[in-house]
């Protein structure tokens, strides 16, 4: 879907499990690094997925808004078990 756009976009889609479902990856960083480490002032951790994508849109909002069409259409992100956070900002 071609459109006219002013630039080029950083767009971050950051990919995490809901706070109330398990995160047994984050479990074990917390309990295996970070306390064995000596950090026991760190009481939780929580790992994520991150994409990075670059978007040629208008405006950072158009690009959030392809990005986000694009995780909901193509199935990036399970909406029942995990929350998408989407960010852009002006490419360099």
């Amino acid at each position: 879907m071609a459109r006219a756009s002013n630039g080029k976009f950083l767009v971050q889609v950051i990919i995490e499990n809901k706070p109330y479902i398990n995160d047994p990856e984050g479990e074990t960083i917390h309990r295996d690094l970070v306390v064995k480490g000596g950090y026991s002032d760190v009481k939780a951790v929580r790992s994520a997925k991150m994409l990075k994508m670059t978007v040629n849109a208008g405006s950072e909002k158009e690009a959030e808004k392809t990005v986000q069409k694009l995780c909901e259409e193509l199935r990036i992100f399970n909406p029942v078990v995990s929350n998408c956070t989407i960010k852009a900002q002006k490419a360099d």
